[in-house]
């Protein structure tokens, strides 16, 4: 499976999402549907999105008891979205009911993949509000490991910690890492980022980009120049 970016549409509107991606006349980028843009427009963007020919990655990070999120998933699946996610804190029981709900009568499934901790936390927040005492990437990698031993294709963690995950888990165990900024551009909330070049030095198999595109005056050419960097 090769590299690729994916673009992380948080839009408010069905309607600024579609003119956001009317200007890649002839490209069909990945796309990140999460939550901002899921709870305004609801499943029917995602099937809108899907009819033009993108491949998406519907970010929800579920987090609940094991049978509601194996129902949950079981409705997701069926909107033939490409690569889903919930959080590893969920247990790997989670994670298990996950595959079991996502899996589609003919035995296909879209990717699923584990959040491990969010790229705005950093480790003393970790310590201090989540009461999480071990390092970062330790906790990182247990959380990974969890996800591979309960059948999951990857997490979604740091670029920082892609390679290590690789190492822990296997190269075919997916890294998917937000957290991305050019290195001329403005780091915004997140607190462990990288540029999409060191990205793929270190072994991120797909990278997420929100403002770095969303918000440029040339959102296509930034795409472009991700492309450039990370796949290319």
């Amino acid at each position: 499976m090769g590299k690729d970016v994916i673009i992380a549409c948080d839009f408010s509107s069905k309607e600024e999402t579609l003119a956001f991606l009317d200007k890649f006349s002839g490209k069909k980028p990945y796309v990140k549907i999460g939550m901002e843009l899921f709870y305004a427009a609801g499943p029917e963007i995602v099937r809108e999105i899907k009819a033009r020919g993108h491949q998406i990655f519907l970010d929800l990070k579920l987090h609940d008891i094991p049978n509601t999120v194996k129902k949950a998933m079981a409705v997701l699946s069926r909107l033939d979205v490409d690569m889903v996610n919930l959080h590893a804190a969920g247990t790997k029981a989670m994670m298990e009911a996950a595959l079991e709900g996502v899996t589609r009568p003919d035995g296909s499934r879209p990717l699923v993949i584990a959040v491990t901790q969010l790229t705005s936390t950093s480790q003393e927040r970790m310590q201090e509000e989540l009461l999480i005492g071990a390092p970062m990437d330790e906790t990182v990698m247990h959380y990974a490991a969890n996800a591979a031993a309960a059948g999951l294709d990857g997490v979604v963690c740091s670029p920082m910690e892609a390679g290590k995950v690789h190492e822990t888990c296997g190269k075919a165990f997916l890294t998917i890492t937000p957290g991305i900024r050019f290195a001329d551009g403005d780091k915004g909330d997140q607190v462990r980022v990288t540029d999409p070049a060191k990205a793929k030095e270190i072994g991120s198999d797909y990278i997420v980009v929100g403002r770095p595109i969303t918000a440029a005056a040339d959102p296509v050419a930034a795409y472009e120049r991700c492309v450039n960097d990370f796949v290319d």
